[in-house]
């Protein structure tokens, strides 16, 4: 296996339904990674797709400007996915239990994880699912931050820098025949470079990890 059993422990190791039993209607990263985010799908997603959201929430930072033709979200909390008005459909499922998605093959273009890959124990298994219910060309977008609730995300994550976090999910997309070479995106900042010089573009460092199903 890539990650040894130990590399796979939580601090808190109670059941997660505990953990996400109650609604958090907060947005976990600043501004700044927001709109990088939303402006990285719209420069990668495209209309009249199926779009699959993993790990999600109360809000997905699509573009409200592109129409999809079906959002999928999935998550742990029942009242933060209802709340989300841009899913079509939405399940609960923990995936550090149960790693099989109720999706059919081929079903999606594009499956997206916001600052949640940390929270995967059997990151392997869930890379074999996304690779299974993407269209061949869909892509799957990887991005986080360094935040993250401390005591659920796995030994790896916790013990590796920021940059060993890239290659931490680079080898995820690596350990999965039939995903093209990851591609990374780090700090893209939609700050003018003046700012950035003045400390003005500062603020939640913002990471992304892409690969496409061959």
């Amino acid at each position: 296996m890539m990650l040894r059993p130990n590399q796979r422990m939580k601090l808190d190791d109670t059941d997660d339904k505990l953990f996400y039993g109650l609604p958090r209607f907060v947005t976990h990263v600043d501004e700044g990674f927001i709109q990088q985010l939303t402006d990285l799908y719209r420069q990668r997603l495209q209309p009249n797709t199926r779009i699959f959201d993993m790990m999600s929430s109360w809000v997905s930072h699509l573009p409200d400007e592109i129409q999809f033709s079906h959002v999928e979200g999935h998550g742990m909390n029942v009242e933060e996915l209802a709340r989300n008005p841009q899913f079509d459909n939405y399940f609960i499922q923990n995936l550090n239990e149960n790693p099989k998605l109720p999706l059919k093959d081929q079903e999606f273009d594009a499956v997206l994880n916001c600052v949640s890959i940390q929270y995967l124990q059997y990151p392997e298994a869930i890379f074999t699912e996304i690779h299974r219910i993407l269209k061949p060309g869909g892509m799957a977008i990887i991005s986080f931050s360094n935040r993250m609730f401390y005591q659920k995300a796995i030994q790896a994550w916790r013990d590796s820098s920021e940059r060993g976090r890239v290659e931490l999910v680079k080898s995820y997309f690596q350990s999965v025949p039939g995903f093209t070479p990851p591609e990374v995106i780090i700090n893209q900042s939609s700050a003018p470079n003046f700012l950035q010089w003045l400390g003005a573009g500062s603020g939640d460092p913002f990471y992304a990890v892409i690969a496409h199903r061959n």
